[in-house]
């Protein structure tokens, strides 16, 4: 489990046959479970400022690719403080940016996203984009915005968003339980 309150920014170091290394700060064992861009993967070697991480097609086929800077969670620990919102590190899908606006001393971004996710968002609900737990700002039948305060972007990289850029999402786990234990509704 995370709060999507990112750690840290780490950075690409390879990917290659699906091994992907960051260089990162964080400490982390081997069987530790990090979330890269919102991403869970589990740690297979780790040292020298490194984590090392195994990454599936399923994984692949589910999330953005991975750029040269991630954002970087380790797994809540029991007695941390319990900060942003659950997150799983199960990305729901692919978003995309539609706009990046100044507003005030921080910037408001719309996010495109599936029809699917959407159902899951609402006002002042929470959302996390690439890993990062955020407040939706609004939401209609395409899109949500969410507002980012300077210190957001300065220690995530969410200050590389640019129109046309692709995003993790994931929504917010207890939408999904709460549908599915409405009668009449299916699991997705």
């Amino acid at each position: 489990m995370f709060t999507g309150l990112v750690r840290e920014v780490g950075h690409v170091a390879s990917f290659e046959s699906g091994r992907l290394v960051v260089d990162a700060a964080t400490e982390a064992a081997t069987g530790d479970s990090v979330a890269i861009d919102g991403v869970c993967l589990t740690v297979v070697e780790s040292g020298g400022g490194r984590l090392s991480f195994d990454v599936v097609p399923e994984t692949l086929d589910r999330v953005k690719p991975f750029g040269t800077r991630v954002n970087v969670e380790p797994a809540l620990r029991a007695g941390d403080p319990l900060g942003g919102h659950h997150v799983q590190g199960h990305v729901d899908g692919i978003g995309r940016v539609a706009s990046v606006e100044p507003e005030g001393d921080g910037v408001r971004v719309r996010v495109e996203a599936p029809p699917g996710l959407l159902r899951y968002c609402v006002e002042k609900g929470s959302v996390t984009v690439d890993g990062v737990s955020l407040t939706i700002a609004a939401v209609d039948g395409t899109a949500f915005e969410v507002a980012l305060i300077p210190h957001t972007l300065e220690v995530t990289t969410l200050s590389d968003l640019v129109p046309g850029s692709p995003v993790n999402l994931e929504t917010d786990v207890l939408a999904k339980y709460v549908e599915k234990l409405l009668p009449g509704t299916m699991a997705r």
